[in-house]
């Protein structure tokens, strides 16, 4: 299991706090310290069944400067401002050892990666 955070997340830190009281193994990617390609964001999204800008944080990509139509002809765009500007990037996101991937911002999501892990 893998998890993308940011240390000063509380969403991020309820995360692993769940992850540690359900003894599950997993390796820290602190995102911000070591940002995605946009490659790797594809490959999440794909597994998340989203679409880039779901995963962005609306006032983080404003601020950011990330002002993109959200379409298909700009998927890749979406994709490549999420890798330059990572702190636009929803938290924490785990994905398990058989590829189920949440964002895992609530309970519901944390119990799905748990589930899958075993």
């Amino acid at each position: 299991m893998e998890i993308w955070l940011n240390p000063a997340c509380s969403k991020c830190r309820t995360a692993v706090a769940e992850l540690d009281a359900a003894g599950v193994e997993y390796t820290v990617r602190r995102y911000l310290d070591e940002p995605p390609t946009a490659s790797e964001l594809g490959e999440v999204v794909a597994r998340l069944g989203l679409e880039p800008w779901d995963v962005a944080r609306a006032k983080e990509a404003r601020e950011e400067g990330i002002d993109l139509p959200k379409d298909a002809a700009h998927r890749g765009d979406w994709l490549a401002a999420l890798a330059a500007h990572p702190r636009a990037i929803q938290r924490p996101i785990i994905t398990a050892a058989d590829g189920t991937t949440v964002v895992g911002r609530d309970e519901d999501s944390l119990r799905r990666v748990l589930d899958a892990e075993g």
